[in-house]
């Protein structure tokens, strides 16, 4: 039964060939080289073609891939990406063996490799390198993710992007194993390494502790990504890296000459982060598709991911201050608004938001997240509200680029924040909305909440946009620089910003250079510098030169969409030349490796065997019987040349959840918790009301709220006093949760002169067994 449903045609009846998947990461401070091998055997009687889709982290740079069969290696080479693609059809069919490595056309995150011509009983192993930098979390810790979920991406009704066959199944049944080891070494010490997963201990390389090792423990299940949250000891330290060139390569080539990397982490004045903005137009958006039915990690007891992102819609709109403008919209195969125009914040407005939050389910279909945003766009901005767009989805959307084209073409209207939901979301598209966007991304997996990561988030909204960003170079004569990073689009307190740079020609003297990067925060000029040694570091490698490269490519590929008609070429052109010359794919070349050995032709009709990969689409809550998604049955499998297609139709799924969950009905409920429980009490202005719902929100009986209250003191005063009281007192551990609606009602309070404070929070203290002081709660 589950085979027909899944597509997986299982063992018995089409041996996997791919065995084994063995990776190794290399972290030096905030950058990771990846090194996976994938172990082939072909265990039949006659020749296939293993054929493999599996996701990459979407900002990789991929630098090497190669092919060891028996004691014979062959590295592949970089050809545009047709002229590759010939190579290795003419390889197959003059009985040779070929390698084939390519990117998809539509999202950047995405590759499929094809192991061409295995003859009965013999083994491959394939060896693939790439290089990332890991992005900067909340609590400062350095994300490093390894995607092993691959959930199958809607692609929008009458896109013409030809498809890929990607074959699922459910994290149970993959057929080959993993194992994964990761060293970490920085400048500082590293004081923990965590994950979802589940590693042996931490080991210290070192005395100092500035060089670890950490392995992922035996029997690892497919049912999640490989993500570390590495921790070092003061992490918000500039840093400049200058990596020598190639020696074989051009003098004046970016491969030739040496390059620089400069990572800057802003500290903005104390003055300037306390006064958060009281005014913008906030529009959220919201996934409501199918697979948001999905729970947010494999627990039993998980909260499904539409769930979760109600509870944080409720935080979000009660954080908002008074004065600013907002609305919500959602999105599926259609999109829904909840107000025609953005509308100003209010209780009856907010009231009016939450209500309709309530019924919110994902019954919307497919993914089309391109139409909603095309429509928010159209909306006129208003005047002296800074437009700040939050998007959230699981982001398994096929129109990747298309969507972030869209994004940067309006940056200049507004800031975009995007939260990937679960496991699998596309780190092209979640990463991509933000960079473009100009803005910040976060990912929500496993156990985490996303209300902490979605406050952070509005924090960084409601700080003053940073404004006329411009860096300038101050290096020794002789020296010239090429700025190789698009322009800094967004600057936030605390968060890291990279900037890659050419350095040409030689200074007669062993010399240092600087950097400085100039902006203007709330009307006051700033800046950030740093010195740096232009002597070349020893041991880097080619690391910053292909993280480099791979700057450069996503921009000239994003600006060759834009351009269209002759330019296109031209533009196409350079890609090709910069991913030939330093070895890092694009999404207009491939890796293609052949075996010219002396070897005999290799006989008999080629068969060809996907390799599914795990999807997160099993966890769906809905029956096994109603999953229509099955592409083995489908067509025969067209050549990877565009967009990711389910073969079989997306949108029946999704039309089976909606059935699962008609519009109206009540969600399944989960206890609610007590914290969103007095949240949700809150008036749009910040107070509390002196009624039966707080004193339960409280775990108190309305007599023993009522009595205590100071006579002098108004209810909504003595109310809001002991809802401060109890998150000071009883729910620190998620203070960012709660923070700036906290803030909102101390404004508030200030704001009634009121008498009696002192007594009130005496009062308050002894009611709910705190001791929380008056300066505490900044009365």
């Amino acid at each position: 039964m589950m085979e027909n449903c899944c597509g997986l045609i299982t063992t018995e009846k089409e041996p996997v060939p791919l065995q084994s998947v063995e990776v190794e990461v290399e972290v030096r401070d905030h950058v990771a080289t990846v090194v996976s091998t994938l172990n082939y055997e072909n265990k039949e009687d006659k020749p296939i073609e293993a054929v493999f889709v599996f996701p990459l982290p979407g900002e990789a740079a991929v630098c090497h891939f190669s092919a060891k069969i028996g004691q014979k290696q062959i590295v592949a080479e970089v050809k545009e990406k047709q002229e590759a693609r010939e190579e290795y059809d003419d390889a197959l069919s003059s009985g040779q063996q070929a390698f084939l490595l390519e990117e998809s056309e539509e999202s950047p995150d995405i590759f499929s490799l094809s192991v061409g011509s295995l003859p009965p009983g013999e083994s491959a192993s394939i060896r693939l390198e790439y290089v990332t930098e890991l992005a900067v979390q909340a609590d400062d810790g350095l994300r490093f993710c390894l995607p092993a979920v691959l959930n199958p991406r809607y692609r929008p009704q009458g896109s013409d992007a030809s498809s890929v066959q990607v074959t699922s199944v459910p994290a149970s049944l993959v057929p080959y194993t993993l194992s994964f080891s990761a060293q970490v070494s920085s400048p500082r010490p590293v004081t923990k390494v965590e994950s979802k997963c589940s590693l042996d201990p931490l080991k210290y390389l070192n005395a100092d502790q500035t060089q670890a090792a950490v392995k992922l423990a035996a029997g690892h299940k497919f049912d999640r990504d490989v993500e570390l949250l590495i921790y070092y000891k003061d992490a918000h330290q500039p840093t400049a890296v200058v990596e020598a060139g190639q020696p074989s390569a051009k003098h004046g080539s970016l491969m030739g000459d040496p390059v620089v990397m400069v990572s800057l982490y802003p500290e903005f004045p104390q003055a300037v982060m306390s006064s958060l903005a009281s005014c913008g137009e906030f529009v959220f958006l919201l996934d409501r598709s199918g697979s948001m039915d999905c729970g947010m990690d494999n627990s039993e007891n998980a909260q499904d991911r539409i769930g979760s992102a109600r509870d944080t819609l409720l935080l979000l709109l009660k954080s908002l201050p008074m004065g600013c403008f907002f609305n919500i919209y959602s999105f599926g195969s259609t999109f829904e608004h909840i107000f025609p125009k953005s509308v100003e914040y209010s209780e009856k407005t907010m009231e009016e938001a939450l209500k309709k939050v309530k019924e919110m389910h994902a019954d919307l279909g497919g993914t089309e997240i391109f139409e909603a945003l095309k429509h928010i766009y159209s909306q006129p901005c208003i005047q002296s509200q800074p437009r700040q767009l939050f998007v959230f989805s699981d982001g398994e959307v096929g129109n990747t680029k298309e969507v972030i084209d869209l994004v940067k073409k309006n940056s200049g209207s507004h800031r975009c924040f995007s939260f990937g939901i679960g496991e699998g979301a596309s780190t092209a598209l979640i990463n991509g909305l933000a960079k473009e966007g100009g803005g910040h991304a976060q990912f929500i997996t496993g156990t985490d909440r996303m209300q902490p990561k979605a406050m952070q988030s509005l924090r960084f909204a409601l700080q003053p946009a940073v404004e006329d960003i411009s860096v300038t170079w101050d290096l020794p004569k002789g020296v010239s620089v090429t700025a190789l990073s698009p322009t800094l689009m967004a600057i936030f307190q605390g968060q890291r910003s990279l900037i890659y740079a050419q350095l040409t020609g030689q200074s007669s003297k062993a010399a240092d250079g600087c950097v400085t990067v100039k902006y203007s925060l709330a009307g006051h000029p700033s800046q950030n510098q740093i010195h740096f040694s232009l002597k070349p570091a020893q041991d880097t490698g080619l690391t910053v030169h292909r993280l480099a490269a791979q700057t450069v490519i996503r921009s000239l590929e994003m600006e060759q969409r834009e351009d269209g008609g002759e330019q296109e070429d031209v533009v196409k052109k350079k890609v090709v030349e910069l991913s030939v010359q330093s070895g890092v794919s694009s999404s207009f070349t491939a890796f293609i490796a052949v075996n010219k050995g002396d070897g005999e032709a290799i006989q008999g009709p080629l068969v060809r065997r996907n390799v599914p990969g795990p999807a997160m689409m099993m966890c769906c809550s809905m029956p096994m019987s109603n999953f229509s998604y099955s592409p083995m049955a489908c067509s025969s499998p067209p050549t990877f040349a565009g967009g990711i297609q389910m073969e079989c139709d997306m949108g029946d799924m999704d039309e089976e959840l909606e059935d699962e969950y008609k519009v109206g009905e009540e969600v399944k409920q989960l206890p609610r918790d007590p914290l969103l429980e007095l949240v949700s009490l809150q008036k749009a202005s910040g107070c509390w009301l002196l009624d039966p719902g707080l004193a339960a929100a409280l775990g108190k009986t309305s007599e023993e709220v009522d009595n205590p209250k100071p006579s002098a003191a108004k209810q909504e005063v003595w109310a809001t006093i002991l809802a401060l009281i109890w998150l000071h007192g009883l729910k620190m551990d998620a203070r960012e949760e709660w923070e700036l609606l906290a803030m909102k009602a101390v404004s508030w309070l200030r704001a009634q002169n009121a008498a009696c404070v002192t007594e009130c929070v005496e009062a308050g203290n002894a009611l709910l067994g705190c001791n929380v002081q008056k300066d505490t709660l900044e009365l």
